[in-house]
């Protein structure tokens, strides 16, 4: 089985977001990156099942160049090979079409991605790559498991869980609970450092998305303590000045 492991490289949460060139692009300068928390996810269960049943694992990601050193790391977790789309990861869409593309060439039988990213959130490209291969999609994982060409997993829904399956090959996205994330030991850091990470050529598919600007939310105001034995004040606060009512 080979299986594709889309992997996102994010800004760690302790980031400090900034901009340059006049609010359009956003600033790298001394910002520590990582992998996407859930392509981690991915990515282990990906390298247990392969490990089990047999099969290879490839990551993929669309950026430029700063990306290698973290494409490093999926690799010293114990991925074969890498693909570099070079591109600017601009949108979901255009990030699903690089992404199907190399799916398609590649002939593989899987792709794992995480549920999202967690720097915008979007959820969108592991729906956009199925719908551009034309494969079913399990999505939220909490469990992945494979039996000849049936993929079975397990979702969280409201007030439970439940039981899907799909015929390969698919898309399958990787929600917390699914694993423990591998970590890198010292051998997979010295064998990453030899193993293959080509550099394709991005697609021009959807390359429709351009930065007007980007602005930071609002700084939030101050807290005002109010002592819980006065309900009459914050009653009138809430109902005179924050207007809720």
């Amino acid at each position: 089985m080979k299986i594709l492991v889309c992997v996102s490289v994010v800004p760690d949460t302790t980031t400090k977001i900034t901009f340059t060139d006049g609010d359009t692009k956003f600033n790298k300068a001394g910002v520590q990156f990582i992998i996407n928390p859930y392509d981690e996810l991915a990515l282990t269960r990906a390298l247990e099942l392969t490990e089990s049943s047999g099969g290879t694992v490839t990551v993929i990601t669309v950026g430029t160049a700063d990306a290698d050193p973290i494409i490093r790391k999926a690799l010293a977790m114990g991925a074969g090979d890498a693909i570099r789309v070079d591109g600017d990861a601009k949108d979901g869409m255009y990030v699903a079409a690089q992404i199907a593309e190399q799916a398609h060439i590649g002939e593989y039988n899987m792709v794992l991605t995480g549920r999202e990213s967690i720097d915008y959130n979007g959820g969108q490209v592991q729906g956009l790559v199925a719908e551009m291969l034309e494969w079913p999609l399990i999505n939220v994982a909490t469990s992945i498991d494979v039996s000849g060409d049936t993929v079975t997993a397990t979702r969280d829904i409201d007030g439970g869980r439940e039981t899907v399956s799909a015929s390969l090959p698919c898309v399958v996205s990787a929600q917390k609970d699914l694993c423990e994330p591998r970590i890198p030991n010292m051998r997979g850091i010295m064998q990453a450092r030899s193993k293959p990470l080509s550099v394709v050529t991005a697609t021009e598919k959807y390359d429709y998305t351009s930065v007007v600007k980007y602005e930071l939310p609002p700084v939030k105001g101050g807290v005002k303590m109010i002592d819980a034995a006065d309900a009459e004040q914050l009653i009138d606060i809430l109902h005179n000045e924050e207007k809720l009512f």
